[in-house]
């Protein structure tokens, strides 16, 4: 008689762990992706409310990174596991990183605007509050690729990456190209900072589509 290993578990014990990973790392994406809308809130509609609230949220966003990374490592001692399944695992790994730096730039977004606060709304915040609701959605279509495991779907992000680089020159420009400053310019600086973070948070949900699309094609783009 062969000898059974039942420390190993089954096919079907293994593929409920990954699928609780990912279902795990959709939880987290909803409450990053939460986060970036207090994010604009606090940035675009001068509420400090919701700038106090990313704190709170970054925090829990930060625990699902640790489990969800641990869940990943325990995987990765696993057996038997498949070439797609360390596919998803890896993969999986990398998006909780991306997730928890787009949570990152949002409570960061939050801290300018608490700086922000006491100036006048600066003329180009409209242009800042197009971008960054680019970037929401950016973040939207990578949740539903990952959801999905859509490798279409998370490549066509790309395509909306190229719109926030065409922002982030253009209202750069215009921010570095004023000649009719008045008083500090620390709120040019404070824009400035933003559009790059969120440049980033693009960069990020960018990322994450390429990965979705890795898992399913096991092709790198």
């Amino acid at each position: 008689m062969t000898d059974v290993d039942t420390t190993q578990p089954v096919r079907g014990d293994v593929e409920r762990q990954i699928l609780r990973v990912q279902r795990d790392l959709l939880r987290m994406g909803a409450l990053v992706e939460n986060s970036c809308v207090l994010a604009r809130d606090a940035l675009c509609d001068r509420n400090l409310n919701a700038a106090q609230k990313l704190k709170a949220h970054d925090k829990q966003v930060d625990q699902f990174y640790r489990q969800i990374e641990l869940d990943c490592m325990h995987l990765f001692t696993l057996q038997s596991l498949g070439v797609k399944d360390l596919r998803r695992v890896g993969a999986f790994m990398q998006m909780v990183r991306d997730l928890e730096r787009i949570g990152d730039y949002a409570e960061d977004l939050g801290e300018v605007a608490i700086k922000l606060f006491p100036y006048p709304l600066h003329p180009l915040m409209g242009r800042v509050q197009t971008m960054l609701d680019r970037c929401r959605s950016m973040v939207a279509m990578s949740l539903l690729s990952v959801s999905n495991l859509d490798a279409k779907s998370g490549l066509e992000i790309k395509q909306k990456d190229d719109a926030i680089d065409t922002d982030y020159a253009e209202i750069y420009a215009l921010l570095a190209n004023q000649t009719n400053l008045v008083g500090s310019v620390e709120p040019t600086v404070l824009l400035v900072l933003s559009i790059r973070y969120l440049e980033r948070i693009a960069d990020h949900a960018t990322n994450i589509g390429k990965r979705v699309a890795y898992i399913v094609t096991g092709d790198r783009t």
